[in-house]
């Protein structure tokens, strides 16, 4: 009993752990296994325990796509079948991916990110209209939230709309902007405001009460 014993000092190193033990040593008999057509069956009945393992996964055709690679690389490569996908190389494993682009500029009004001048650099090239403005008191918006997660006191719509101008190089014009932007608390409570007037409109109070029918 004692020779039957087995250290993991004498073990071979687990390739892919989540697999276990077992798993490893079935495909490192199905590489020693000379005959192909056995070989070939032996390997397909590992792929079906692999898939028993993840079974929500099991019939999605890009999993099988994996199931097929980890196959390759628990046997170090070393597993001569027929794969239904193309047989990965330690080259490809071994590859580095590309890498990411990351923006250099430094704009002056960090706080307001790249994706707000993206989308300004979008609308100001748009055509005027009812769409146009929404669009822009839209950014304008989120420029003022974006300025308030800087300085939490408070910040003048003017400011915002000065910056507005200067980022689209002067084509979009707080003149074209009948409305008032969100208020100050309501973007910190990360709600909206529920009252909108227009700056050349004058409030009005409804008179009277609801008609009765």
């Amino acid at each position: 009993m004692t020779n039957a014993l087995e250290y993991n000092s004498e073990r071979s190193k687990l390739i892919i752990p989540e697999y276990g033990r077992h798993l490893q040593k079935m495909v490192e008999h199905a590489v020693s296994i000379e005959d192909d057509e056995e070989r070939n069956k032996v390997a397909n009945s590992i792929i079906a325990v692999m898939g028993n393992m993840n079974p929500h996964l099991r019939d999605v055709p890009d999993f099988q796509h994996k199931l097929w690679d980890q196959l390759f690389i628990i046997s170090d490569f070393k597993l001569n079948v027929e794969s239904p996908f193309p047989k990965p190389t330690r080259e490809m494993l071994a590859e580095r991916p590309d890498m990411l682009q990351y923006p250099e500029n430094n704009p002056k009004y960090r706080f307001y990110g790249n994706n707000i001048k993206r989308m300004i650099d979008v609308a100001k090239d748009y055509e005027e209209g009812d769409f146009k403005e929404a669009l822009v008191l839209t950014i304008a918006n989120h420029m003022k939230k974006s300025y308030l997660n800087w300085n939490r006191d408070s910040v003048d719509d003017e400011v915002i709309f000065t910056h507005l101008k200067e980022l689209s190089n002067g084509k979009i014009s707080p003149k074209n902007i009948d409305e008032d932007l969100t208020q100050t608390s309501d973007l910190i409570r990360g709600g909206t405001s529920k009252k909108k007037y227009s700056k050349n409109t004058k409030k009005t109070s409804r008179k009277g009460g609801r008609k009765r029918h």
